[in-house]
Formats: structure tokens, sequence, C-alpha cells
């Protein structure tokens, strides 16, 4: 699978530079004080079918300062500034189709216009830490059935050595169930999720994303939201979600957008849409809106799809993490045996050094006294 996304709200920390890539105007919101996280409302047990998340596995997605020797007037130096790019890439035709039998040699990537080395390249089904986001808002109670469905039917078809978490979201966000790879615990998650109150996606991604970035065993990381509308509860702004989640070197976010139903607004409906497309364009992931709940089903297995045949691309930048700065990344793929192609990857990134090896660690969630049924 891929790093992709469902929702849980975060905040982000007053400051953050604005995200160079346009994105829909949304409402101004109060500035954010402090990064929220998740909270945990039913005090889910911890998941014995998965190992501990160590730090040190999650460098690769991340982007490490690497060491790196270079020739100089005959003299060998080592260096401790080579930053590794790790790229998740999904190749389609003119038609839309995915494109799966492309080499290393048709790949060229660019930093900032720079032409980059491609280190490492893999086109095989990598393990995923993906974390299901799940809108809980009242006016999801007439989908909750079908939704719990796909995403039940979505973890089934997922590598067996994917390992998931489970969020809802309306005014805040709540763990439901932690990593695990057990569909059992999964499905007992989804039982205690309750549809009331407001939208805050922004927050909930947030906190999502840094504890992907905290908890995750495997480098290669998703969230997979499911909502039917559009933020109307979160103290960050879509802006300030971005950043955030560039400036962890986060996640895939794939967003399934519910925005049918006779009393769908259809400005709000316009905009939301917008919004899930640009959260999916700028992390290299991707929208859907599927016409009614009978189609959620396909379209969770299209997801899993393609987080399971995408190219993974490496590479060590040109130019120093010391000088920090947004990266912008262009990623083109040309074979003879097709006409044009289209790459779907993450727009940019900031550089971010890994911090020291820890097992485990603070989970980022709070608890707000409730306990299992």
């Amino acid at each position: 699978m891929a790093v992709g996304c469902l929702v849980i709200t975060a905040a982000v920390v007053s400051g953050w530079a604005q995200q160079p890539a346009a994105v829909p105007a949304a409402p101004k919101q109060a500035p954010i004080v402090k990064q929220p996280s998740l909270t945990v409302d039913r005090d889910p047990a911890p998941s014995p079918d998965v190992d501990p998340p160590a730090q040190a596995q999650t460098g690769a997605a991340q982007g490490v300062g690497l060491a790196k020797i270079e020739r100089e007037g005959g003299k060998y130096t080592l260096r401790q500034d080579a930053y590794e790019v790790r790229l998740n890439a999904t190749v389609l035709d003119g038609s839309g189709r995915s494109v799966q039998t492309l080499t290393k040699d048709a790949f060229s990537v660019y930093e900032d216009g720079v032409p980059q080395t491609i280190a490492s390249f893999r086109h095989e089904d990598l393990p995923v830490s993906l974390g299901l986001l799940i809108d809980s808002s009242g006016s999801m109670y007439d989908k909750r059935s079908a939704v719990e469905k796909a995403a039940l039917d979505f973890v089934k078809l997922s590598n067996p050595a994917d390992e998931e978490f489970l969020v809802d979201f309306s005014w805040e966000a709540f763990i439901d169930q932690d990593f695990t790879n057990n569909i059992d615990k999964l499905q007992q998650g989804l039982g205690y999720i309750k549809s009331s109150g407001g939208t805050a996606i922004y927050d909930a991604l947030v906190a999502s994303a840094d504890y992907l970035s905290k908890n995750a065993k495997h480098p290669k990381q998703v969230l997979l939201v499911v909502t039917d509308g559009e933020d109307n509860a979160s103290t960050a702004t879509l802006e300030q979600t971005i950043r955030r989640i560039q400036d962890l070197d986060g996640p895939v976010i794939y967003c399934v957008g519910l925005l049918f139903g006779e009393d769908t607004d259809k400005r709000e409906s316009r905009h939301a849409k917008r919004v899930l497309e640009t959260l999916a364009e700028q992390t290299g992931g991707a929208a859907y809106f599927p016409k009614s709940v009978r189609d959620v089903d396909a379209v969770a297995a299209e997801v899993a799809q393609d987080i399971r045949t995408q190219y993974t691309i490496a590479y060590h930048s040109t130019k120093s993490p010391t000088l920090g700065g947004y990266r912008e990344v262009h990623v083109e793929a040309k074979a003879k045996s097709f006409g044009r192609l289209s790459v779907r990857t993450r727009s940019g990134y900031y550089p971010r050094v890994a911090q020291a090896s820890t097992k485990g660690g603070d989970s980022g969630f709070g608890s707000n006294g409730k306990k299992n049924p």
C-alpha cells in the first residue's frame, strides 16, 4: 500500500509559513497556538499482533541526513548532509489507466527544477502504516453502514503486513483502535462511532499525521479520509494543514467525498470537493466522489489497489537540508510503448532530519475519561 488518509483533528503551530501551492480560499480562523492531538474515547487496549514501532524505521519516509562520500582533489571527504527523499508514485496513461510495466530508466526526478539522480527504485507491494479517518458528524448517520463495510473491505484487500489505526472525527478526533492488522479489532472500533456534531477535518488530519510520524512501523504511510462535507469546526486552516503534513514529510492522503443527497448545498459541495482534491494533490494521493453509498465499496477497492501497485523512488537531494525551505518536486515518466504519461506523487516537502531512534514512545493521545463499553 501507499502512504493516504481518513480524517483526525489536529492543530498547526502558529507562525508556519504559507503553503506555496495554490489552494482554494478557506474561511479565516483563529491562529493555532498549540499542536492538537488525538483523544482516546474508548480506551482501546494495545494491539499485541504488531511489533512496537521504532522511530528509526520511519526515516526513509521522512527524509534523513545521510553520510555521502565525495572525491575532491584526489581526497575522499565524508559529508553528513546528503538528504534522502522518498516518493510513492502512481503512473497513468492518457486514458487514466494505471501503468505497471515501467523501469527505473523511464523516470526523471526534479527538485526545484534541478535534475536528481535516482538512488533506489522499487515496484512491489510494500507494507503500509495507514490511518482510517471517518467523519462521524451528524450528517453521516445514514451513510455509516456503507462506510463501515467499505472500510473493512478495504483492509481485507490490503497487504497482510499492513498496520491500521482507526479514528472518527466530528467536533474533535477520537482514536477508536490503535495500530493493528486484526479485522475483528477494527470492526469493534467501528462499533464505537456515534454520529453527531460538526466536521473538523483539518484538525483530524494534522493529529493523525503527527501520530503516524511518532508511532508508525513502516516508512510508507497513508491516511484515508471519508467525509460528507466541508470543515466547519477545525482550529487549523487548509493551508496550515498542508504545511504541517509537508513539514512532517508526511503521509499520502486519499479522500472519499460523499457529496451527494437532496439536502446537499451545491455551493458548499463544490468548495468541499476542491478542498479534498487539494489535500490529495499536494500529498500525492487521489480524491474520489462516488455518486451514492452503493459506490463507496468499489472506491475503497480502487484505493487499495492504487496503494499496493505504486512505484517507490528515492533520491539524495543535491541541496543541503541545512538550507531549509520548501522544495518543489516534479516527476516525469516516458516510455516508447506509451503515449503521454502522467505521474501522481507529492508536490514537495520541507527537509526534516530524523530524530534519535526510540522504541515505542508517547502515543500523543489524550484521554477524556471514557471507557470501552
